[in-house]
């Protein structure tokens, strides 16, 4: 078993709209402007931009072939943190991780972390996603109603049903999050 912390491709954070393989000139010109970019071990394809907050795009980290991505308690390797999504006021505290969006699959696995006191944005949209606690616990808001979740709760979020999702606690609140790969933007949601 290889203990080679470089097993998992990074990715490479990229201008809104950016798409196909990032070259290692727009990389580091990338990183100059205040990206984060990595490279992806020898031998692997290179990254790929980051696909936008609710857009379709290339998968990080790279999933060219079979493999683990391991966690190690403060997150996943080769897996970057990155905005929730551009900052509109509508949500606060919150952070996502593209843990798997394989080119040849039609969803995308992804990772969100609610800090204390943090929320998402209460929005709706045509497409279903399916959520599963991970870290602490939290509540989440379908409609008008309030539920607690906690660790292995899964959630399922039906089409254009309202939701956010709350951390009124005192500890992280991490969750699971499947989606399709190509869906609609949320449209924010009043109250």
């Amino acid at each position: 078993m290889s203990s080679d912390p470089q097993r998992a491709a990074g990715s490479v954070e990229a201008p809104s709209g950016a798409a196909g393989p990032a070259s290692a000139e727009s990389t580091d010109a990338l990183a100059a402007a205040g990206g984060v970019a990595t490279r992806a071990p020898e031998g692997a394809n290179e990254p790929f931009p980051e696909p936008p907050a609710c857009g379709t795009g290339a998968p990080s980290p790279a999933l060219d072939r079979s493999r683990i991505i391991r966690h190690s308690g403060a997150g996943w390797d080769g897996v970057r943190v990155l905005p929730y999504k551009a900052d509109d006021g509508s949500f606060a505290g919150i952070t996502r991780r593209i843990l798997a969006a394989p080119a040849d699959a039609g969803f995308e696995v992804r990772y969100f972390e609610i800090d204390p006191d943090g929320h998402s944005s209460f929005e709706r949209h045509a497409h279903v996603h399916v959520v599963v606690c991970h870290r602490g616990r939290g509540r989440v808001r379908l409609g008008d109603e309030v539920h607690e979740v906690g660790y292995g709760d899964v959630v399922y979020v039906g089409p254009n049903e309202p939701h956010e999702f709350l951390n009124p606690y005192s500890e992280p609140f991490g969750f699971l999050c499947i989606v399709d790969r190509d869906r609609d933007r949320g449209v924010p949601t009043g109250g």
